[in-house]
């Protein structure tokens, strides 16, 4: 059975969960289908959240891992837990903790969700999170002017012109449909086995990686950068 792997990714408290909530209610057909699975580090409430609900939800914590890595390893085994609950679209949330990091894969539709109150300049801190998306969410655009959102989505196109950009309130739902029109339209998968990043991962191997807790040149190995003051 086909399935339609959606990744969802953005800063914490950006809106993701109550974003994919609105966007799964606007699938009535699909609601009994779909399931997601949070990525997060030490804990998450989100499951709660969505089994609040109806929706079939699952957590992985990446304890000292970074989430984005975990990500990456656990997929496969996500997707066939999708396929034993016969779901017909799954949605994976990151955690959101590194903007370097953007766990969306090639050919999979990838999400990105903003707030606009998170400054101005956010788009052009958040890297390939923004830039490799497909659609940039933008939420908490009630609280602003009409102006703010347009220079907000200004911003968003000068990382990635190539983007939708959806305006969506989180609370209300309103534009979630947007959304789920675009999800239904993603691309199925037969199986995980071919799927790729679609930006490499940062390269960090180094003492700190390894529980190093002492600061200093003579315990800094593997991979390290010095400022340039």
């Amino acid at each position: 059975m086909a399935i339609k792997l959606i990744t969802v990714s953005g800063p914490p408290s950006s809106g993701k969960t109550s974003v994919i909530i609105k966007m799964i209610e606007s699938l009535p057909h699909l609601k009994d289908r779909c399931g997601v699975i949070k990525f997060d580090c030490l804990s998450a409430l989100d499951e709660e959240q969505y089994t609040k609900n109806g929706i079939v939800a699952q957590t992985g914590l990446a304890g000292n891992l970074c989430p984005d890595h975990y990500f990456v390893s656990n997929i496969e085994a996500c997707f066939v837990w999708a396929r034993e609950k016969n779901f017909e679209v799954l949605v994976t949330e990151s955690a959101g903790l590194c903007n370097r990091c953007a766990p969306h894969l090639k050919e999979v539709l990838a999400v990105c969700i903003l707030d606009n109150l998170s400054g101005i300049n956010t788009p052009l801190k958040t890297g390939p999170m923004v830039k490799m998306a497909d659609v940039v969410v933008v939420t908490k655009s009630d609280l602003v002017s009409q102006a703010e959102r347009e220079v907000f989505r200004f911003k968003i196109q000068q990382v990635n012109s190539k983007c939708k950009v959806l305006f969506i309130n989180g609370i209300t739902g309103q534009g979630a449909d947007r959304l789920a029109k675009l999800v239904v339209n993603a691309n199925d998968f037969e199986t995980s086995e071919n799927l790729k990043l679609r930006f490499s991962m940062p390269a960090a191997l180094c003492s700190y990686c390894l529980g190093e807790t002492r600061v200093g040149e003579d315990f800094q190995i593997g991979l390290n950068r010095k400022i340039k003051l």
